[in-house]
C-alpha cells in the first residue's frame, strides 16, 4: 500500500499512536507525531512511497511531538527525537515538517556509514548521474529542482549515497528543500511543481519543500553510475557557464562536503579517488534556470 492510499483521518490516527512505517529506500523509517498538520505534509510529499507493516525492521525511529506543559498551548513548540533521544532544540510547531526533513537528514548523515555520504544533489539521465556538491547558499537545490522537471531524474537533493564497492550512487527521492527566493524561482520555472506552504522565520529563512516528480518516486530503488561532478554557484545576472575543473580540486571539494570521509579512512580516500577519476569535473555558474537546463542538456553530447 502507498501512503497516498491512506485517508487523512487514518494517517493522523496511525501517526499519533504506534506511528507510520514508511519506505524511504534504501531505508525504512518509523514516524510518530501528535502534530496534526504533519500528516497533511507527509501525504503531499510522500504519497507515492510504500508503507511497511508496523512490525517490520526500521532503520530509524523518529518522533515529532508537541512540547509538554504550557508550550503545547501557548506559542506551541514541537520537538524532534530519534530512538527516544531529543536531537534538536524545540522549534515552533508550524515548522514541524521542515524539522522532520532536517532530522531525517541528520539520521542518515550520523548513522548510514555503509555509504560514503556527500552533501550533494544527484540527478540522473540515461543511467548516468550528475553529482552536484556544494555548501548551503550555492543554488544547488534550486538547480536540482529545475532540472528534475526538464528530463533529469531526482536521486537526492541533500545526500549522495556512494556505494564504495560498486561505485554506484543511491538516492532517496525525498522532497527538495527550497529557501527564500528559490521558492518563487521554481514556481515561475515549473508552475506544475507541487510545494508545501512556505514556512517563514526558520533558521534558514522561509522554507518550502518540493515533491519529487512521480517518476523519481517510482524508480527510487534504481542507483546510477556517476559520470559528472559539477560544482554549482548561483550569481545574480550571470550567464550560464560550464568550465572544466581540475580533478585534484574536485577531489578536495567533495572531501570537504563529505559527512563521513574521515570515518572511512583509507577506504574513503580510495573510493573518492575512483569517483573523481571516472567523472568529468566542472564548475558551473548560473542565474537563469532556462539557460542552465540548456547547458545540462548538452552533457555527454
Amino acid at each position: 500500500m502507498k501512503l497516498g492510499e491512506v485517508s487523512a483521518g487514518e494517517l493522523r490516527h496511525r501517526l499519533s499512536l504506534d506511528g507510520l512505517t514508511l519506505a524511504m529506500p534504501p531505508f525504512v523509517v518509523r514516524i510518530r507525531s501528535d502534530v496534526a498538520s504533519l500528516a497533511d505534509d507527509l501525504a503531499l510529499m510522500y504519497g507515492e512511497f510504500a508503507l511497511h507493516a508496523a512490525d517490520d525492521f526500521c532503520d530509524f525511529h523518529v518522533e515529532v511531538m508537541h512540547a509538554r506543559g504550557l508550550r503545547r498551548w501557548f506559542k506551541p513548540l514541537a520537538e524532534f527525537s530519534s530512538d527516544g533521544a531529543r536531537s534538536f532544540v524545540p522549534l515552533p510547531a508550524q515548522q514541524c515538517y521542515t524539522m522532520l526533513e532536517w532530522g531525517l537528514n541528520w539520521c542518515v548523515a550520523a548513522h548510514a556509514h555503509q555509504y560514503l555520504l556527500i552533501h550533494a544533489a544527484v540527478i540522473e539521465r540515461g543511467g548516468q548521474a550528475v553529482i552536484l556538491p556544494a555548501p548551503p547558499g550555492s543554488g544547488k537545490s534550486t538547480l536540482c529542482a529545475g532540472l528534475v522537471h526538464r528530463g533529469w531524474r531526482l536521486l537526492s537533493d541533500e545526500l549522495a549515497l556512494l556505494d564504495m564497492d560498486s561505485g554506484l550512487v543511491h538516492g532517496m527521492a525525498r522532497p527538495v528543500n527550497l529557501k527564500n527566493g528559490s521558492i518563487a524561482a521554481i514556481r515561475d520555472f515549473v508552475p506544475e511543481a507541487i510545494l508545501t506552504a512556505p514556512v517563514p522565520n526558520t533558521n534558514k529563512g522561509t522554507v518550502a519543500l518540493m515533491q519529487a516528480p512521480a517518476d523519481a518516486a517510482r524508480r527510487v530503488r534504481e542507483p546510477a553510475a556517476p559520470a559528472w561532478i559539477v560544482l554549482p554557484s548561483y550569481r545574480a545576472g550571470a550567464a550560464a557557464e560550464l568550465q572544466p575543473m581540475e580533478k585534484a580540486e574536485s577531489f578536495m571539494a567533495i572531501a570537504e562536503q563529505s559527512f563521513n570521509y574521515d570515518v572511512h579512512g583509507a577506504l574513503g580516500f580510495q573510493a573518492l579517488g575512483r569517483l573523481v577519476d571516472r567523472c568529468a569535473t566542472y564548475r558551473f555558474e548560473y542565474s537563469s534556470l532556462a539557460e542552465a537546463a540548456a547547458i545540462f542538456d548538452g552533457l555527454g553530447a
